[in-house]
């Protein structure tokens, strides 16, 4: 499928209430080829285990990288849900392929609340958060979108984009997932990184 044409389902696919803006990235030229986008870059995180992490620890691996937060009501546990099953289905490849989930609400989501959510799904799926000025530099290599809302009770949800981004081993972006759409896509689309 063309770039435009799979980045145009994704962005259509990528709507949900409250928890997600769904900023769209923009798709790779070609899917499943390095794309000259300038999606991803520095950042200096740190794990569950509070160690210090940055892009050069992905390298090596293929990744899939998403943006989110624990208290996400939808967006974030469906997408996490969903890569467990991609990862069980993926078998012994799953382990060539890194699965990161970084937090866009630093606030609240210390290393010690980023471990005690991630153990609701695969174990590979590493998390990473750090101070708002770490994360704020993180999201904008990603091109990543995120805000506070207030909601009632002077509590706050985080609007933020939605798509699974895919880079290769040396850190390039490949192309997007849009959250939403048929898991096959998703699924395809790792097998199709692996391949790289």
């Amino acid at each position: 499928m063309g770039g435009l044409r799979f980045f145009l389902l994704a962005a259509l696919a990528a709507t949900t209430p409250l928890a997600a803006c769904d900023r769209p990235a923009p798709a790779a030229k070609e899917a499943g080829k390095p794309s000259a986008a300038q999606i991803g870059g520095p950042f200096q995180l740190v794990d569950v285990e509070g160690r210090p992490v940055s892009e050069k620890s992905l390298r090596g691996k293929p990744t899939a990288i998403f943006f989110g937060f624990t208290y996400c009501p939808e967006v974030c546990p469906t997408t996490l849900g969903q890569m467990t099953a991609w990862l069980d289905a993926l078998g012994k490849d799953a382990d060539k392929l890194n699965v990161v989930f970084v937090s866009v609400d630093p606030e609240r989501d210390t290393p010690a609340q980023m471990k005690l959510y991630l153990s609701n799904f695969d174990h590979r799926i590493q998390g990473f958060t750090g101070a708002p000025e770490a994360v704020a530099k993180a999201a904008k290599a990603y091109r990543v979108y995120y805000r506070k809302v207030p909601v009632e009770g002077g509590e706050y949800t985080v609007d933020h984009t939605s798509m699974i981004y895919l880079m290769d081993r040396d850190g390039r972006f490949v192309e997007p997932i849009g959250y939403g759409g048929p898991p096959e896509r998703g699924l395809d689309a790792l097998k199709r990184l692996l391949a790289l």
